[in-house]
């Protein structure tokens, strides 16, 4: 049995948005907070969590209740940052591990931390002919997204062995579906790559994107 290995104190970034392991994430960091925790990931080269909210706004409010978020997140790691003015960062991150918190903590000055346990990742499983129709509706879009704005976050250029792994089309997919954020966490936490992809396959043929 694997070993799930266990990190103290991660920083959190709690957001109106899910993060998928192999996905990409911009950001504007604008608040105290946030912008002391970035800069001390990026000088660590240390990665912090992204958490989707279930109620609260991602940018604290004078009198508004405390954020609340799911257990489950992604580390997120930065791979460019800018500061644009003082007092503005803006970075793009890359998704990696899923994680389980399994205790919180909400620091004087704003920020959360938790201790979390990382989970395992996905398991390289083939996509099957039936769901075939969902990968080349998937390089369809993306070819689509690289020629109408090529430096885009989602404007990616697959590769065969990406394009033939159920975890990996299901996560785009769920990346660029219009769905309600609480069912994109859902989807993010199921452990089975393949019943992942099945989903997302069902809501492709309801829309016409991808036919049976």
């Amino acid at each position: 049995m694997t070993q799930h290995l266990t990190l103290t104190s991660l920083p959190l970034f709690p957001l109106s948005a899910v993060l998928f392991p192999g996905g990409v994430l911009a950001l504007r960091v604008f608040e105290v907070r946030y912008l002391d925790m970035v800069r001390k990931c990026q000088q660590a080269g240390a990665p912090f969590g992204v958490v989707a909210l279930h109620s609260g706004h991602e940018v604290r409010r004078a009198g508004a209740p405390l954020e609340q978020f799911h257990d489950v997140g992604t580390l997120a790691r930065i791979e460019r940052l800018e500061a644009p003015q003082h007092g503005l960062l803006t970075l793009q991150c890359h998704g990696g591990t899923r994680f389980h918190i399994l205790q919180r903590t909400l620091l004087p000055h704003g920020l959360w931390v938790a201790d979390v346990e990382q989970m395992a990742d996905d398991l390289s499983v083939p996509i099957p002919e039936d769901l075939a129709p969902t990968a080349k509706a998937l390089a369809h879009v993306l070819a689509t997204l690289r020629q109408r704005d090529p430096g885009a976050p989602s404007a990616i250029a697959p590769t065969p062995a990406q394009l033939g792994d159920s975890g990996w089309v299901a996560n785009r997919w769920c990346e660029l579906l219009p769905v309600p954020l609480e069912l994109k966490q859902q989807l993010m936490e199921l452990d089975n790559p393949l019943v992942r992809l099945e989903l997302v396959g069902d809501v492709l043929e309801r829309t016409g994107i991808a036919p049976p």
